[in-house]
């Protein structure tokens, strides 16, 4: 069998996640890898058997060294090395999958898809919640014609104390707050389910009261290895947008680190014959036979099957070697980082913003 010989850059937390996923993909190979901190680089290399010979503190350095030892990168580092990574290895001549955001802003973006059509390579955003089994039902249903016409929706990601610290607190590396690391799932997946409208228009506000609240004793579930009490926190704690797009459907976001209130992941999509809401296991609300009905499908045994993380790295491995049809290409990546940077300039100014 071939296999898609892969470098990852980046060997962080969500790095692992990928990784462990890889292995459960038959045609990926994790030839090198390359970080710029040399402890978490050795753990996440010992880890998965990365060799010795292939471990690397330069992306640099592991491009030129592996040069003709690599088919692709998945680049897993801050937001601000998003596009430099990207394009760094697009020129190298891999295929790459860049973790979400795409990129720290919109022009990034650009650049980088530019570099990914110069190269005649795969450039693919990581979405993961596209990749979703309760997605792939959702997607069903819709295709289905069961929803009708869609024409609101609402994309929930709220923390009541989930600010994680260390660099997703400070603007200069990550680019913002939740608006940026959760709103972006939320907005992409409701986006997706709705059939990829263009976006044209962003009313936002953007908040920063509360801040990180250190003081707190309550745990926030998850911190980078290397977050410090001492971390800067210059990012937004709250956020909330009202995004039109070009066939008149609305979505609304709300997004939190911090909130005086529930912490809730949900997605709620509205159609003419039909509603959804996402969660863990998704609920349709129609009616059957005149009767007001809900509908709650099983979510046992679906033929889509994998993990989400397992499909996704599936896919890219597939895209990659086989020329399939990518479902999360740059051209999304680009409209999605469109819709963040207008919600930050909208909360900014406090006026509407259009997107072109």
């Amino acid at each position: 069998m071939k296999k898609l010989r892969i470098a990852m850059i980046g060997c962080g937390n969500i790095a692992n996640t990928h990784l462990s996923a890889y292995k459960k993909v038959e045609a990926a190979e994790i030839v090198a890898a390359c970080d710029i901190n040399p402890e978490r680089m050795k753990k996440t290399c010992d880890i998965f058997g990365i060799s010795e010979e292939h471990r690397y503190t330069s992306v640099e350095e592991m491009l030129e060294k592996e040069k003709g030892n690599l088919d692709a990168a998945d680049v897993c580092v801050w937001n601000v090395n998003h596009a430099k990574c990207s394009i760094a290895a697009l020129r190298a001549g891999l295929h790459v999958l860049c973790e979400k955001p795409m990129a720290y802003n919109t022009q990034e973006a650009e650049e980088m898809k530019a570099e990914a059509d110069k190269a005649g390579k795969l450039l693919m955003v990581g979405f993961v919640l596209r990749f979703g089994n309760e997605n792939a039902l959702v997607r069903d249903f819709i295709d289905a014609g069961m929803m009708g016409d869609i024409y609101y929706s609402k994309a929930t990601y709220l923390r009541q104390h989930g600010n994680p610290g260390g660099w997703f607190g400070n603007r200069e590396l990550s680019g913002g707050g939740p608006v940026i690391d959760l709103g972006v799932h939320v907005i992409d997946q409701t986006r997706f389910l709705m059939g990829n409208p263009k976006p044209v228009s962003v009313f936002a506000m953007v908040s920063d009261k509360l801040g990180s609240r250190a003081d707190l004793k309550n745990d926030v579930a998850w911190k980078p290895d290397d977050a410090k009490d001492t971390d800067p926190n210059t990012i937004e704690d709250f956020g909330t947008a009202l995004i039109r797009y070009d066939n008149g459907a609305v979505t609304l976001l709300e997004c939190s680190y911090d909130l005086n209130g529930e912490s809730v992941t949900r997605k709620d999509i509205y159609g003419t014959k039909g509603g959804v809401a996402l969660g863990n296991t998704p609920k349709f609300y129609t009616s059957v036979n005149g009767y007001l009905s809900t509908i709650t499908p099983s979510m046992e045994n679906l033929k889509s099957g994998n993990e989400m993380f397992v499909g996704e790295m599936s896919h890219f491995v597939d895209c990659a070697l086989n020329g399939t049809k990518c479902i999360a290409p740059a051209e999304d990546g680009i409209w999605v980082m469109k819709i963040l940077d207008a919600i930050y300039e909208s909360g900014r100014t406090g006026h509407e913003v259009i997107i072109k």
